[in-house]
């Protein structure tokens, strides 16, 4: 039984938000969070509930659902056969504190066979073997036994695989959590590729088995001493890639012939005049385009231009490997219609693409010196390379890698203090601008939502910018409303202190702290009267009266679910 993506989601969701399951359903966080050095794209659902995976109450409550848009670096490279994509919609359901193994395992198992109709006898699945002082995950193995998963499909895995925390297995920093996690993959029936091991097993990668679903015990924190202890709540967080769970249902382990990628397979066919899947290089320059156009584009609508640094690097990267497919190809950007930012980007590379493969003919021609005047990355270099019938030796790449690691560090030491809070300076007018962003975050949590979040900001001594999380634009009514609550709070003359303390102590006390991954041991809690607390590492006035009256110049809708507002100080 065939299903597209969007009933399958739909399905999802309704599932999970049925009794008696009961969840609510939340608003997907931004795909770029603007403002966090910490990282580029939002990679998973998860992330934005850090802080209510620690304890903190969640405005929606225990229960939460929703499918997060996310994009994962590491999949560049191997986008191309077909399973990897960098841009893919995790679908998500999370228990804070609330119901556990015992629940979620046969929920998700009722949802994949009942729902989905995914065959029982398709489904295997992996749970953690034990490390250290965690032991081996005997709860969740006998929960699938009852379900009816034979013991020849339930595979022990050790910390690589079955473990799941940010960074690598294990590796926590402190305050960081973590814990054992359990994963349903879907056999497709295919014989086993002996290149990839003698024995297939469902992390083997010869094609046979395709992860559908990971049910994250979010239990553990690292302290101090190295150790781990358990949360003070016992969580979920299961993620679902939509694509995988698609091809899943369509019985087919090719995710470019799910609904999703068809259209723009069906284009990149009638223009280059070749057949998807009867060339091993066209199939995978079809597969690049289809997934990198596609990321690029959610990319480029979130306000992101192609460039040399942070997402705008990103986005000009996946822009120039689709552009390189394109040209072998001999597909152009006004071939597929494609206009506007990644149009424009396109058609640049064509000629910067043209340069570079005539200086390629340079025998002499080093693949840092394509990198440092065009900007054209080592994988791209290859490329271009490949078209000329050369390969970069050993030698070549090691020389590549010492240049452009000297090239990263003078422009990380060029960049030094980027992200000191978002400030341009430390003046005056940049001080009571930035203490103005406690009372802005605060007044909007009260007028709008409990649910809404920094996500970035900007200071100079003109104006305050700042990103926060929200579905639309404020109405003129909440928009006074919000100046007119930072403007009393200014004529109160509350005090502004402070007090240094370790993060988890600071969580407790129920300081603000979206961006806790970037912080260190001991922070430091600003207090502004009883009406704003957060952790901030920033410069402040002394009190609100010494701020001025503020006014909201103007605001903006910047992405999905992001709102800019730009904030001055009365007289300038």
């Amino acid at each position: 039984m065939s299903m597209t993506s969007n009933e399958i989601r739909e399905k999802y969701l309704k599932f999970f938000i049925s009794s008696p399951r009961v969840h609510r359903e939340i608003v997907p966080a931004p795909l770029v969070l603007e403002g966090d050095p910490t990282t580029l794209f939002t990679s998973a659902g998860m992330q934005p509930l850090i802080p209510y995976l620690k304890g903190k109450g969640h405005p929606k409550g225990k229960r939460l659902v929703d499918s997060q848009p996310s994009i994962r670096l590491q999949d560049i490279e191997e986008v191309g056969d077909n399973r990897h994509i960098t841009y893919f919609e995790m679908l998500g359901n999370w228990s804070l504190g609330d119901y556990f193994k015992k629940e979620q395992i046969p929920w998700i198992f009722e949802f994949f066979t009942k729902e989905l109709n995914l065959p029982k006898e398709k489904l295997w699945v992996s749970v953690f073997e034990g490390y250290k002082n965690v032991p081996k995950d005997e709860e969740s193995f006998v929960i699938w036994k009852k379900l009816g998963i034979p013991e020849s499909r339930i595979f022990f895995y050790g910390v690589k695989n079955n473990w799941w925390n940010r960074g690598e297995p294990f590796d926590m920093p402190v305050g960081e959590i973590g814990g054992p996690d359990s994963e349903i993959f879907f056999d497709f029936g295919l014989s086993h590729n002996p290149e990839y091991g003698r024995k297939c097993h469902p992390n083997c990668n010869c094609g046979r088995f395709l992860e559908i679903g990971n049910s994250v015990f979010m239990q553990y924190v690292k302290n101090a001493d190295g150790s781990l202890s358990e949360l003070s709540q016992k969580n979920v967080d299961f993620g679902g890639g939509l694509e995988r769970i698609t091809a899943a249902v369509n019985r087919d382990p090719d995710i470019f012939k799910i609904d999703i990628y068809q259209p723009q397979i069906k284009a990149l066919e009638i223009i280059a005049g070749k057949k998807y899947g009867e060339g091993k290089a066209e199939t995978k320059g079809f597969r690049v385009i289809a997934d990198h156009l596609r990321a690029a584009s959610v990319i480029a609508k979130e306000g992101v231009a192609p460039g040399n640094k942070l997402q705008g690097y990103i986005l000009r990267r996946l822009i120039r490997r689709a552009g390189v497919k394109m040209h072998k190809l001999q597909i152009s950007a006004s071939d597929l219609k494609i206009s506007g930012t990644i149009g424009d980007e396109i058609n640049k590379f064509e000629k910067i693409l043209a340069s570079g493969t005539r200086l390629a003919r340079n025998m002499n021609i080093k693949p840092f010196d394509l990198y440092q005047s065009y900007g054209i990355p080592l994988e791209i270099t290859q490329e271009i390379f490949a078209l000329q019938g050369r390969k970069i030796t050993d030698k070549d790449r090691k020389e590549f890698e010492k240049e452009f690691n000297k090239h990263r560090e003078s422009s990380r030491t060029a960049s030094a203090g980027m992200f000191k809070g978002g400030l341009a300076d430390t003046s005056e007018e940049v001080t009571k601008l930035h203490t103005t962003t406690h009372l802005l975050h605060a007044s909007l949590r009260k007028v709008l939502d409990e649910g809404v979040s920094q996500k970035g900001s900007n200071i100079t001594a003109e104006r305050l910018r700042f990103d926060f999380s929200y579905p639309r634009k404020l109405t003129d009514e909440e928009l006074t409303q919000v100046e007119d609550l930072i403007n009393l709070q200014i004529v109160k003359d509350l005090p502004v202190s402070f007090k240094t303390m370790g993060l988890e102590a600071a969580i407790k006390l129920g300081a603000l702290h979206f961006f806790a991954e970037k912080y260190g041991k001991q922070v430091k809690v600003y207090s502004i009267g009883d009406f704003s607390k957060e952790v901030c590492g920033g410069p402040h006035v002394t009190r609100t009266g010494k701020i001025g009256r503020v006014r909201i110049i103007k605001q903006e809708k910047t992405g999905a679910d992001l709102i800019r507002i730009y904030v001055g100080l009365e007289g300038r």
